[in-house]
């Protein structure tokens, strides 16, 4: 990482999300959110999950390109996240 003056493994993810676990486990809290992207995540049990962002694009034309590959995108996102729920390690539902 950035800066850093030694590398440790897994250091990342004991501080992302091992800790924060940790912290609900001992808190008798019912959700962690992980936060978006990493398929990672999956293999340590964090169900993908949809996210929003808004933005404003000034420039016409390339708003207008942003929401045609928006539209575009949007089955593939979809079957993506229908796959990546299979790929959980326990069953959902």
């Amino acid at each position: 990482y950035w800066g850093c003056l030694e590398e440790y493994n897994f250091l990342h993810f004991e501080t992302t999300l091992y800790q924060g676990i940790d912290y609900c486990l001992a808190h008798n809290l019912a959700y962690f959110d992980a936060g978006a992207q990493g398929e990672h995540k999956l293999r340590r049990g964090f169900e993908p999950f949809f996210t929003h962002s808004y933005h404003w694009i000034a420039h016409p034309a390339f708003r207008e390109a942003i929401a045609n590959f928006l539209v575009a995108e949007t089955p593939h996102v979809q079957a993506y996240h229908a796959a990546a729920l299979k790929a959980l390690p326990f069953k959902v539902g």
